[in-house]
């Protein structure tokens, strides 16, 4: 061993020396070069820092620099992340995207266009002239249809949600809104008056028919029972005419 190699190292190195840091890791970790100025010094980490990747060989861990344009990558070939100005599309990082995918500025990603979809139209609404349906002749219809899925920036736009057309309809009066109120709130009236006096008579024909029914079973208790008058013919004694 080197004099300046030691063996009773900190922070994970299984060796390691004063000017160079570690030299190597203890199992599981990573060996990586971190450059302070001009030097270079090996540290061992659980996990490779952004920029790096993780390669692991039977003697050695090693963390190796991705692709000058990967901020993080899974292998020198793979990149999951760019870095800025560039967009990712199947591990690699592209200034423009191909033909038929759009640039994603949000997750600086290569993505499917997506157009524009609509449901379909409502049924058309009753004819109405400044939201009237009477007193014209001529009005105007309308129907609808909502967006169900909203275009991305290289998509087709949205059409027209609304439609109009012209529509003739029979000329008719318009109720006057406080005539038509006055007579819906005595036609209420006279209703609940005419259900009320219905009302109070039933309850009075119950009330009499239950009065008269108390008077005669009052009479019934009340009145003595009348005796069977004496038969005649019975009490008379049999005359005798022998004398």
């Amino acid at each position: 061993v080197h004099p300046n190699v030691s063996q009773g190292c900190q922070g994970g190195c299984a060796t390691c020396s004063d000017y160079n840091g570690c030299l190597s890791c203890k199992p599981r970790l990573f060996f990586v070069l971190e450059r302070i100025g001009m030097k270079q010094i090996g540290v061992c980490l659980s996990s490779c820092p952004s920029g790096y990747y993780g390669t692991r060989y039977p003697d050695i861990n090693k963390c190796a620099k991705c692709k000058a344009d990967c901020d993080t990558c899974f292998t020198r070939n793979f990149c999951t992340k760019c870095k800025s100005g560039f967009y990712l599309y199947s591990g690699k990082c592209l200034e423009k995207c191909p033909d038929g995918l759009e640039a994603n500025n949000h997750t600086m990603e290569c993505t499917s266009i997506v157009h524009c979809e609509t449901s379909e139209w409502s049924p058309w609404s009753p004819c109405m002239k400044k939201g009237k349906t009477c007193g014209f002749k001529r009005g105007n219809e309308v129907r609808v249809r909502e967006i169900v899925q909203h275009p991305s920036a290289r998509g087709n736009p949205c059409p027209a949600t609304s439609e109009s057309r012209k529509c003739i309809v029979q000329r008719k009066r318009c109720q006057k809104e406080g005539k038509g109120k006055k007579n819906r709130e005595e036609k209420r009236k006279k209703s609940n008056k005419d259900e009320s006096k219905e009302t109070r008579q039933e309850s009075k024909g119950r009330a009499a028919r239950r009065q008269n029914r108390e008077q005669r079973e009052n009479n019934n208790k009340t009145q003595p029972k009348k005796r069977k008058a004496p038969n005649k013919e019975q009490d008379l004694a049999p005359v005798d005419t022998a004398h």
